[in-house]
This record gives structure tokens, C-alpha cells and sequence, in this order.
């Protein structure tokens, strides 16, 4: 998920009641819940280096047990620097094993939400690098960000600096939201309405004492949002091996793809040992299962598609596709090169936006000349 996603959740279960549990509570929760990204660094380096070391050891099982310790051990030294500098802090005291709880709690909620949506996390780094994914949730929603930031919107907003960030904060989030040709009409409205009910709530004043049970209710609610849309990508699942069992069609791996804002429907991409076929459904009705486009068959790289692969700029590319596709041009000194992976580039893009999608230029020789598009 996105940062602003880890940072609510880690933030929301401080205001459920863990802040009360020990002193640093709050920022132990919040910076546990970012701490895995600390390999998006790779990013200085090159997109593909990124795609390569991105959602890897730091998220995997060894780091997720090294993590909660480390911050804790840094939060006990930051409380021993803040008594000696005799500053007071309201609230309980630090609880060492309030601490390393909350700590865990932060940093085992980061590969959770990764899990949830289609890029995927390599949770059993460094022992083995397989990729997993929940299929779950779009990788930026909308409805997480309300549920999860609600709650803390209407406990951290004493001060006016707090209000005027809060402001800014959700004005770009709405502009996002509501300037995205992706998302449907319906769901912005619903969105407008949700923020018009959330600053009525802070103004009203009538929550201020509820602060704790308002973030616990929105908390649970979050979780069983994710347990809903989860449960709508097996349904999705279920009813494409249905489908495609009885057209005889034995499928290996099915991606039910989650659209931003949109609870029902789902794209898809179903690979057999063959072909790829791209669907769409509502998964509460298995009648609405349609495959759309032809076929796309999977194919075993040709000697020009073989030299491509080993450039280094693919090599992040190649660790995380999911579902490769390749074509090759003839160019007029040598040949091209396009890897897509399905999940995000459609087959006949040519435009490189976001993802997913290398171009390798090699000449006569197979030799590769560059790598990228022009």
C-alpha cells in the first residue's frame, strides 16, 4: 500500500487505545508501519534496481523479527534522551513490553497491507524469494484512507497548526480522488459526502470524549473492509475456474485484479499453460463473468527475446513480472524488444507510464544498444 495508508493504520490503532499502553506509543506504531519501506532508497538508484530489492529483505520474516526490537531499543534511547533532558511528556510512562508489543504490531502491519494488493511481497526473504499476493485491494484506496484517518483526524486536531494540516492533507487527497478519470462518479460523491460528515464531527465537538471508541470502531471497520474485499477476490476466483473449467480450460493462476474505489468489480487475468485470458466480473454475480480480447498466447523467449533478458536494466523487471508478455520488432539496424507485464500494461501498449513495461533495442548481433523507449 502506499505510505499515507501505513501511516493512518499505524497512527489509528495508537488513537484504538495503544497510546494509553506506554509513552511513544503513537510514533513506535507509526514509524514501525513505514519502516519496511526503508529499501525504497533502491528508487535513487533506477525504477528496475527498485523492482529488484523493493518488498524484499526488509520485508521479509528475518526483518519483521529484527525490526520491532531495533525500534524499540531506539525508542527507549529517544525516552532516556528526553529525561535527561527533563522534559515532561503527559501520559503513562514507557512500558518496555508495551513497547516491543506495539512495535511488532507496527512493523507486522506493513507486509499485511502490501500483501493486500496486486505487487506483491516476498515475506520469506531472505530464505526464498517467492512472491505473494492478496489480489485484495487497489494499491491506493480511497476507502482505507477514510476509514483509518477518520479516527485520527478527530483526536489530532487540538490545534490550529494540526487543522491546517489536516486541510492540506485532505485537499490533495480529494483533488486525487476527484480529478481521476478511473474512479466512478458514484464514488466520489460518496467520498464528498464521508468528508462533509468527518469535518461535521470534529466541529461538532460531540466525539471529543469518544475519540478512542470512534478510532476502535473505525479500526474494526477497516479490517472488515479488507476481509470484504478479500473475500470478493476468491469469489472472483472461483467464479473464473468455473468458468473456464467448463469451458475445459485448465487454468494454473488466476490475478483478480481490484479497480480503485470500486467494491464489486474486478479485472482479471487468468494464465493456463498456453494462453492468457483477460476478464471482467462483479463478484456477486457469477452470470457477469466475460472474457474480453482474444487469447493471448504465452510464449517461450526466442533467441532475440532471450538476449534481450539479459540486460541489467530488466533484471528488477524480470524478478517481479508476473505475467510476461514479449514481442519483438524489426527495426531498421536490429530489432526491439517489449516486455509487459499483464497486470498493468495492456497488450499493444507502446507508451512506458508507470510499471510493468521495458523496451530493449539490440542490434544485428543481438548485442544490446540500449535500453528504454525513445
Amino acid at each position: 500500500m502506499d505510505p499515507l495508508a501505513h501511516t493512518l493504520f499505524g497512527a489509528t490503532m495508537a488513537e484504538a487505545g495503544l497510546k494509553r499502553k506506554t509513552a511513544l506509543a503513537t510514533a513506535t506504531l507509526i514509524i514501525g508501519a513505514n519502516i519496511p519501506d526503508i529499501d525504497a532508497v533502491a528508487m535513487l538508484v533506477s525504477s528496475d534496481y527498485a523492482l529488484l530489492v523493493r518488498r524484499g529483505w526488509t520485508h521479509g520474516i528475518l526483518a519483521l523479527f529484527i525490526w520491532p526490537f531495533l525500534l524499540t531499543g531506539i525508542m527507549l534511547l529517544l525516552d532516556r534522551l528526553l529525561k535527561s533532558r527533563k522534559k515532561d511528556r503527559p501520559g503513562p510512562p514507557v512500558h518496555k513490553g508495551w513497547l516491543l508489543a506495539v512495535a511488532f504490531l507496527g512493523v507486522w502491519s506493513h507486509p499485511l497491507l502490501d500483501w493486500l494488493n496486486t505487487y506483491g511481497v516476498r515475506v520469506l526473504m531472505p530464505f526464498d524469494g517467492t512472491w505473494f499476493y492478496g489480489d485484495t485491494l487497489f494499491i491506493i484506496d480511497p476507502w482505507l484512507w477514510l476509514l483509518v484517518g477518520a479516527g485520527v483526524v478527530l483526536a489530532r486536531s487540538n490545534t490550529w497548526k494540526s487543522i491546517t494540516g489536516w486541510i492540506v492533507l485532505g485537499t490533495s487527497v480529494s483533488a486525487l480522488v476527484l480529478t481521476a478519470d478511473i474512479v466512478p462518479f458514484a464514488a466520489k460523491i460518496v467520498w464528498s459526502v464521508s468528508l462533509i460528515i468527518i469535518v461535521w464531527m470534529r466541529w461538532s465537538g460531540k466525539f471529543r470524549e469518544q475519540a478512542q471508541s470512534v478510532a476502535l470502531g473505525l479500526l474494526i471497520m477497516a479490517i472488515g473492509y479488507a476481509t470484504f474485499m478479500f473475500t470478493g477476490a476468491r469469489m472472483a476466483v472461483n467464479h473464473a475456474q468455473n468458468y473456464f473449467a467448463g469451458e475445459g480450460i485448465s487454468v494454473n493462476e488466476i490475478m483478480p485484479n481490484p479497480l480503485p474505489a470500486r467494491l464489486l468489480l474486478r479485472t482479471g487475468v487468468a494464465a493456463s499453460d498456453t494462453h492468457y485470458h483477460r476478464f471482467t466480473v462483479n463478484w456477486t454475480d457469477s452470470d457477469s463473468f466475460q472474457i474480453y480480447g482474444d487469447p493471448i498466447p504465452i510464449e517461450i523467449p526466442d533467441t532475440i527475446t532471450s538476449a534481450a533478458l539479459e540486460a541489467d536494466e530488466v533484471r528488477g523487471l524480470m524478478n517481479w513480472i508476473r505475467f510476461p508478455l514479449y514481442e519483438v520488432r524489426e527495426e531498421d539496424n536490429g530489432w526491439l524488444v517489449i516486455i509487459r507485464d499483464l497486470r498493468y500494461v495492456e497488450p499493444g501498449q507502446d507508451t512506458s507510464e508507470g510499471i510493468g513495461m521495458a523496451f530493449v533495442y539490440l542490434n544485428d548481433e543481438l548485442d544490446i544498444v540500449r535500453v528504454g523507449a525513445d
